[in-house]
Protein backbone atom coordinates (compact mmCIF):
# COMPACT_ATOMS: atom_id res chain seq x y z
CA UNK A 1 0.00 0.00 0.00
CA UNK A 2 2.88 2.38 0.72
CA UNK A 3 4.09 1.91 -2.84
CA UNK A 4 0.65 2.74 -4.22
CA UNK A 5 0.48 5.90 -2.10
CA UNK A 6 3.88 6.99 -3.40
CA UNK A 7 2.77 6.31 -7.00
CA UNK A 8 -0.34 8.46 -6.52
CA UNK A 9 1.61 11.30 -4.90
CA UNK A 10 4.32 11.27 -7.58
CA UNK A 11 1.88 11.34 -10.49
CA UNK A 12 -0.22 14.06 -8.81
CA UNK A 13 2.72 16.40 -8.22
CA UNK A 14 4.21 15.71 -11.65
CA UNK A 15 0.92 16.42 -13.42
CA UNK A 16 0.33 19.57 -11.34
CA UNK A 17 3.77 20.98 -12.21
CA UNK A 18 3.53 19.95 -15.85
CA UNK A 19 0.12 21.44 -16.67
CA UNK A 20 1.26 25.12 -16.80
CA UNK A 21 4.02 24.09 -19.23
CA UNK A 22 1.49 22.28 -21.41
CA UNK A 23 -0.70 25.39 -21.34
CA UNK A 24 2.17 27.50 -22.64
CA UNK A 25 2.83 24.90 -25.34
CA UNK A 26 -0.84 24.94 -26.42
CA UNK A 27 -0.75 28.71 -26.76
CA UNK A 28 2.52 28.55 -28.69
CA UNK A 29 1.17 26.06 -31.25
CA UNK A 30 -2.19 27.89 -31.30
CA UNK A 31 -4.37 25.00 -30.15
CA UNK A 32 -7.07 27.06 -28.48
CA UNK A 33 -10.81 26.45 -28.11
CA UNK A 34 -12.64 29.49 -29.43
CA UNK A 35 -16.42 29.31 -28.72
CA UNK A 36 -18.29 29.13 -32.04
CA UNK A 37 -21.82 28.00 -31.16
CA UNK A 38 -24.37 28.09 -28.37
CA UNK A 39 -23.50 24.60 -27.15
CA UNK A 40 -20.20 26.00 -25.88
CA UNK A 41 -20.55 27.08 -22.28
CA UNK A 42 -17.35 29.13 -22.06
CA UNK A 43 -17.34 32.60 -23.59
CA UNK A 44 -13.63 33.24 -24.13
CA UNK A 45 -10.80 31.34 -25.84
CA UNK A 46 -9.23 28.62 -23.65
CA UNK A 47 -6.05 26.64 -24.45
CA UNK A 48 -6.54 22.95 -25.19
CA UNK A 49 -4.11 19.99 -24.93
CA UNK A 50 -4.33 19.68 -21.13
CA UNK A 51 -4.56 15.93 -21.69
CA UNK A 52 -0.88 15.94 -22.60
CA UNK A 53 -0.05 16.62 -18.95
CA UNK A 54 -2.13 13.59 -17.92
CA UNK A 55 -0.52 11.44 -20.61
CA UNK A 56 3.08 12.40 -19.78
CA UNK A 57 2.51 12.03 -16.04
CA UNK A 58 0.82 8.65 -16.39
CA UNK A 59 3.35 7.20 -18.85
CA UNK A 60 6.32 8.49 -16.84
CA UNK A 61 4.96 6.99 -13.63
CA UNK A 62 4.45 3.60 -15.29
CA UNK A 63 7.90 3.63 -16.92
CA UNK A 64 9.64 4.50 -13.63
CA UNK A 65 8.23 1.52 -11.74
CA UNK A 66 10.64 -1.16 -10.58
CA UNK A 67 11.00 -4.17 -12.80
CA UNK A 68 10.25 -4.76 -16.48
CA UNK A 69 6.98 -3.74 -18.06
CA UNK A 70 4.31 -6.43 -18.31
CA UNK A 71 2.65 -7.22 -21.60
CA UNK A 72 -0.50 -5.43 -20.44
CA UNK A 73 1.45 -2.30 -19.57
CA UNK A 74 3.18 -2.32 -22.95
CA UNK A 75 -0.18 -2.59 -24.73
CA UNK A 76 -1.69 0.19 -22.65
CA UNK A 77 1.30 2.51 -23.21
CA UNK A 78 1.31 1.93 -26.97
CA UNK A 79 -2.46 2.31 -27.20
CA UNK A 80 -2.41 5.48 -25.09
CA UNK A 81 0.29 6.92 -27.34
CA UNK A 82 -1.78 6.21 -30.45
CA UNK A 83 -4.84 7.82 -28.86
CA UNK A 84 -2.79 10.84 -27.76
CA UNK A 85 -1.39 11.37 -31.26
CA UNK A 86 -4.89 11.15 -32.74
CA UNK A 87 -6.31 13.47 -30.09
CA UNK A 88 -3.57 16.05 -30.63
CA UNK A 89 -4.18 16.05 -34.38
CA UNK A 90 -7.92 16.36 -33.78
CA UNK A 91 -7.49 19.33 -31.43
CA UNK A 92 -5.16 20.98 -33.92
CA UNK A 93 -6.82 20.16 -37.25
CA UNK A 94 -10.34 18.86 -36.39
CA UNK A 95 -10.11 15.39 -37.89
CA UNK A 96 -13.06 13.74 -39.59
CA UNK A 97 -14.97 11.25 -37.39
CA UNK A 98 -13.80 8.28 -39.46
CA UNK A 99 -10.16 9.26 -38.95
CA UNK A 100 -10.66 9.56 -35.19
CA UNK A 101 -12.32 6.14 -35.21
CA UNK A 102 -9.32 4.62 -37.00
CA UNK A 103 -6.98 5.90 -34.28
CA UNK A 104 -9.28 4.46 -31.60
CA UNK A 105 -9.47 1.05 -33.29
CA UNK A 106 -5.69 0.94 -33.72
CA UNK A 107 -5.29 1.70 -30.01
CA UNK A 108 -7.71 -1.11 -29.13
CA UNK A 109 -5.86 -3.51 -31.44
CA UNK A 110 -2.61 -2.72 -29.62
CA UNK A 111 -4.24 -3.91 -26.40
CA UNK A 112 -5.42 -7.12 -28.00
CA UNK A 113 -1.95 -7.77 -29.45
CA UNK A 114 -0.51 -7.70 -25.92
CA UNK A 115 -3.25 -9.88 -24.47
CA UNK A 116 -5.49 -7.21 -22.91
CA UNK A 117 -8.90 -8.39 -24.06
CA UNK A 118 -12.24 -9.65 -22.82
CA UNK A 119 -12.09 -13.44 -23.23
CA UNK A 120 -14.42 -14.70 -20.50
CA UNK A 121 -17.59 -13.19 -19.05
CA UNK A 122 -19.12 -14.02 -15.70
CA UNK A 123 -22.24 -16.14 -16.21
CA UNK A 124 -25.52 -14.36 -15.37
CA UNK A 125 -27.43 -17.65 -15.16
CA UNK A 126 -27.45 -19.77 -11.98
CA UNK A 127 -26.68 -23.46 -11.98
CA UNK A 128 -24.20 -23.33 -14.84
CA UNK A 129 -20.47 -22.71 -15.18
CA UNK A 130 -19.27 -19.55 -13.44
CA UNK A 131 -18.01 -18.07 -16.69
CA UNK A 132 -18.73 -17.99 -20.42
CA UNK A 133 -16.01 -18.34 -23.06
CA UNK A 134 -16.95 -15.87 -25.83
CA UNK A 135 -14.43 -17.35 -28.28
CA UNK A 136 -14.00 -15.47 -31.57
CA UNK A 137 -16.19 -12.60 -30.28
CA UNK A 138 -13.43 -11.63 -27.83
CA UNK A 139 -11.62 -9.24 -30.16
CA UNK A 140 -14.71 -7.44 -31.55
CA UNK A 141 -16.15 -7.04 -28.04
CA UNK A 142 -12.86 -5.61 -26.75
CA UNK A 143 -12.70 -3.13 -29.63
CA UNK A 144 -16.35 -2.17 -29.09
CA UNK A 145 -15.76 -1.66 -25.36
CA UNK A 146 -12.63 0.45 -25.81
CA UNK A 147 -14.05 2.60 -28.62
CA UNK A 148 -17.37 3.02 -26.79
CA UNK A 149 -15.86 4.16 -23.49
CA UNK A 150 -13.34 6.39 -25.29
CA UNK A 151 -16.15 8.26 -27.02
CA UNK A 152 -18.42 8.27 -23.96
CA UNK A 153 -15.87 10.20 -21.89
CA UNK A 154 -15.28 12.52 -24.85
CA UNK A 155 -19.00 13.30 -25.16
CA UNK A 156 -19.46 14.41 -21.55
CA UNK A 157 -16.50 16.80 -21.76
CA UNK A 158 -18.81 19.82 -21.87
CA UNK A 159 -18.23 21.69 -18.60
CA UNK A 160 -15.14 22.81 -16.70
CA UNK A 161 -13.78 19.84 -14.79
CA UNK A 162 -16.64 17.52 -15.69
CA UNK A 163 -14.93 14.80 -17.72
CA UNK A 164 -11.77 14.89 -15.60
CA UNK A 165 -13.71 14.68 -12.33
CA UNK A 166 -16.02 11.90 -13.50
CA UNK A 167 -13.02 9.98 -14.84
CA UNK A 168 -11.27 10.44 -11.48
CA UNK A 169 -14.28 9.07 -9.60
CA UNK A 170 -14.48 6.10 -11.97
CA UNK A 171 -10.76 5.53 -11.58
CA UNK A 172 -10.99 5.58 -7.78
CA UNK A 173 -13.87 3.10 -7.98
CA UNK A 174 -11.72 0.71 -10.01
CA UNK A 175 -8.87 1.28 -7.54
CA UNK A 176 -11.03 0.29 -4.57
CA UNK A 177 -12.20 -2.83 -6.44
CA UNK A 178 -8.58 -3.75 -7.21
CA UNK A 179 -7.43 -3.18 -3.63
CA UNK A 180 -10.02 -5.65 -2.32
CA UNK A 181 -7.94 -8.41 -3.94
CA UNK A 182 -4.58 -6.68 -4.15
CA UNK A 183 -2.65 -9.97 -4.50
CA UNK A 184 -4.26 -10.77 -7.85
CA UNK A 185 -5.03 -7.22 -9.01
CA UNK A 186 -1.90 -5.30 -8.04
CA UNK A 187 -1.25 -4.23 -11.64
CA UNK A 188 -4.74 -2.74 -11.93
CA UNK A 189 -4.27 -0.99 -8.58
CA UNK A 190 -0.91 0.40 -9.71
CA UNK A 191 -2.31 1.70 -13.01
CA UNK A 192 -5.36 3.28 -11.37
CA UNK A 193 -3.14 5.00 -8.79
CA UNK A 194 -0.94 6.41 -11.56
CA UNK A 195 -3.96 7.58 -13.54
CA UNK A 196 -5.82 8.97 -10.51
CA UNK A 197 -2.82 11.09 -9.54
CA UNK A 198 -2.34 12.32 -13.10
CA UNK A 199 -5.97 13.46 -13.26
CA UNK A 200 -5.91 14.97 -9.77
CA UNK A 201 -2.86 17.10 -10.55
CA UNK A 202 -4.55 18.47 -13.66
CA UNK A 203 -8.01 19.08 -12.16
CA UNK A 204 -7.23 22.34 -10.25
CA UNK A 205 -6.46 24.02 -13.59
CA UNK A 206 -9.53 22.52 -15.26
CA UNK A 207 -12.19 23.11 -12.59
CA UNK A 208 -14.42 26.14 -13.04
CA UNK A 209 -13.22 28.67 -14.00
CA UNK A 210 -10.89 26.58 -16.17
CA UNK A 211 -7.60 28.02 -17.37
CA UNK A 212 -6.99 25.03 -19.68
CA UNK A 213 -9.13 22.32 -21.28
CA UNK A 214 -8.00 18.73 -21.65
CA UNK A 215 -9.22 18.70 -25.26
CA UNK A 216 -9.94 15.58 -27.29
CA UNK A 217 -6.38 14.47 -26.56
CA UNK A 218 -7.30 14.26 -22.87
CA UNK A 219 -10.91 13.10 -23.03
CA UNK A 220 -10.14 10.28 -25.45
CA UNK A 221 -7.05 9.32 -23.47
CA UNK A 222 -9.03 9.04 -20.23
CA UNK A 223 -11.72 6.99 -21.94
CA UNK A 224 -9.14 4.65 -23.44
CA UNK A 225 -7.23 4.20 -20.19
CA UNK A 226 -10.37 3.59 -18.13
CA UNK A 227 -11.61 1.05 -20.67
CA UNK A 228 -8.21 -0.68 -20.71
CA UNK A 229 -7.70 -0.76 -16.95
CA UNK A 230 -11.26 -1.92 -16.33
CA UNK A 231 -10.53 -5.02 -18.42
CA UNK A 232 -7.58 -5.73 -16.13
CA UNK A 233 -9.32 -4.87 -12.87
CA UNK A 234 -13.02 -5.72 -13.20
CA UNK A 235 -12.70 -9.47 -12.82
CA UNK A 236 -14.52 -11.85 -10.50
CA UNK A 237 -12.33 -14.91 -10.91
CA UNK A 238 -8.95 -15.62 -12.44
CA UNK A 239 -9.94 -14.26 -15.84
CA UNK A 240 -13.71 -13.73 -16.10
CA UNK A 241 -14.79 -10.17 -16.88
CA UNK A 242 -17.63 -8.97 -14.63
CA UNK A 243 -19.21 -6.67 -17.19
CA UNK A 244 -21.75 -5.27 -14.71
CA UNK A 245 -18.91 -3.79 -12.64
CA UNK A 246 -17.30 -1.45 -15.19
CA UNK A 247 -20.70 -0.52 -16.66
CA UNK A 248 -21.62 0.79 -13.21
CA UNK A 249 -18.18 2.26 -12.48
CA UNK A 250 -18.26 4.18 -15.77
CA UNK A 251 -22.02 4.55 -15.62
CA UNK A 252 -22.53 8.29 -16.04
CA UNK A 253 -20.76 8.71 -19.40
CA UNK A 254 -22.14 5.38 -20.65
CA UNK A 255 -25.77 6.20 -19.86
CA UNK A 256 -25.52 9.81 -21.02
CA UNK A 257 -24.14 8.60 -24.35
CA UNK A 258 -26.76 5.85 -24.74
CA UNK A 259 -29.58 8.28 -23.93
CA UNK A 260 -28.19 10.72 -26.50
CA UNK A 261 -28.14 8.01 -29.18
CA UNK A 262 -31.69 6.89 -28.32
CA UNK A 263 -32.91 10.52 -28.28
CA UNK A 264 -31.46 11.25 -31.71
CA UNK A 265 -32.79 8.00 -33.18
CA UNK A 266 -36.33 8.60 -31.85
CA UNK A 267 -36.34 12.13 -33.23
CA UNK A 268 -34.90 11.21 -36.62
CA UNK A 269 -31.61 13.01 -36.01
CA UNK A 270 -28.11 11.75 -36.89
CA UNK A 271 -26.90 9.50 -34.06
CA UNK A 272 -23.46 11.08 -34.19
CA UNK A 273 -24.88 14.61 -34.39
CA UNK A 274 -24.78 17.23 -31.65
CA UNK A 275 -27.54 18.71 -29.51
CA UNK A 276 -28.17 20.35 -26.14
CA UNK A 277 -29.80 17.30 -24.62
CA UNK A 278 -26.94 16.00 -22.48
CA UNK A 279 -27.41 15.97 -18.72
CA UNK A 280 -25.01 18.87 -18.13
CA UNK A 281 -26.90 21.02 -20.66
CA UNK A 282 -30.20 20.28 -18.92
CA UNK A 283 -28.79 21.11 -15.50
CA UNK A 284 -27.56 24.44 -16.82
CA UNK A 285 -30.95 25.14 -18.40
CA UNK A 286 -32.51 24.57 -14.97
CA UNK A 287 -30.57 27.62 -13.77
CA UNK A 288 -27.67 25.84 -12.08
CA UNK A 289 -24.17 27.25 -12.33
CA UNK A 290 -21.38 25.27 -13.94
CA UNK A 291 -19.97 24.32 -10.56
CA UNK A 292 -23.35 23.20 -9.24
CA UNK A 293 -24.05 21.11 -12.34
CA UNK A 294 -20.61 19.49 -12.21
CA UNK A 295 -20.90 18.67 -8.50
CA UNK A 296 -24.30 17.03 -9.06
CA UNK A 297 -22.81 14.90 -11.82
CA UNK A 298 -19.88 14.02 -9.54
CA UNK A 299 -22.40 12.79 -6.95
CA UNK A 300 -24.27 10.70 -9.52
CA UNK A 301 -21.00 9.17 -10.69
CA UNK A 302 -19.99 8.42 -7.10
CA UNK A 303 -23.33 6.73 -6.38
CA UNK A 304 -22.99 4.54 -9.46
CA UNK A 305 -19.40 3.80 -8.42
CA UNK A 306 -20.59 2.62 -5.01
CA UNK A 307 -22.99 0.23 -6.74
CA UNK A 308 -20.06 -1.06 -8.83
CA UNK A 309 -18.14 -1.83 -5.64
CA UNK A 310 -21.19 -3.61 -4.26
CA UNK A 311 -21.56 -5.59 -7.50
CA UNK A 312 -18.02 -6.86 -7.10
CA UNK A 313 -18.78 -8.26 -3.64
CA UNK A 314 -21.95 -10.19 -4.48
CA UNK A 315 -22.55 -13.17 -6.76
CA UNK A 316 -22.40 -12.78 -10.51
CA UNK A 317 -26.12 -13.38 -10.86
CA UNK A 318 -26.93 -10.78 -8.20
CA UNK A 319 -24.60 -8.24 -9.83
CA UNK A 320 -26.39 -8.61 -13.17
CA UNK A 321 -29.74 -8.23 -11.41
CA UNK A 322 -28.46 -5.08 -9.67
CA UNK A 323 -27.30 -3.67 -13.00
CA UNK A 324 -30.67 -4.42 -14.63
CA UNK A 325 -32.61 -2.73 -11.82
CA UNK A 326 -30.43 0.38 -11.94
CA UNK A 327 -30.69 0.58 -15.74
CA UNK A 328 -34.50 0.32 -15.58
CA UNK A 329 -34.67 3.06 -12.94
CA UNK A 330 -32.38 5.33 -14.96
CA UNK A 331 -34.33 4.79 -18.19
CA UNK A 332 -37.65 5.51 -16.48
CA UNK A 333 -36.21 8.61 -14.82
CA UNK A 334 -34.76 9.80 -18.13
CA UNK A 335 -38.10 9.25 -19.87
CA UNK A 336 -39.99 11.07 -17.13
CA UNK A 337 -37.60 14.03 -17.29
CA UNK A 338 -37.85 14.28 -21.07
CA UNK A 339 -34.33 13.16 -21.89
CA UNK A 340 -35.54 11.50 -25.08
CA UNK A 341 -37.09 14.67 -26.47
CA UNK A 342 -34.91 16.47 -29.00
CA UNK A 343 -33.46 19.84 -28.06
CA UNK A 344 -31.56 22.01 -30.52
Amino acid sequence: MDKLIFVALFSTVFSFLLTPLVKRFAIKVNVIDVPKDERRVHKKPIPLLGGLAIYISFITTVLLKKGPLTGSEKGIIIGATIITIGGFLDDKYELRPIVKLIFQILAAISLIFFGVKISLLTNPFPGEASWIDIGWFSEPLTILWVVGITNAINLIDGLDGLAAGVALISCLTLLIIAVFKIDTRFEAAFLTCALSGSILGFLPYNFNPASIFMGDVGAQLLGFLLASISIEGAIKSAAAFAISVPILALGLPIYDTLFAMIRRKINGKPIMGADRGHLHHRLLDMGLTQRQAVIIMYLISAILGSFAILAMQISSQSSYFLLAVIMIILVLAAWKCGFFKHRE
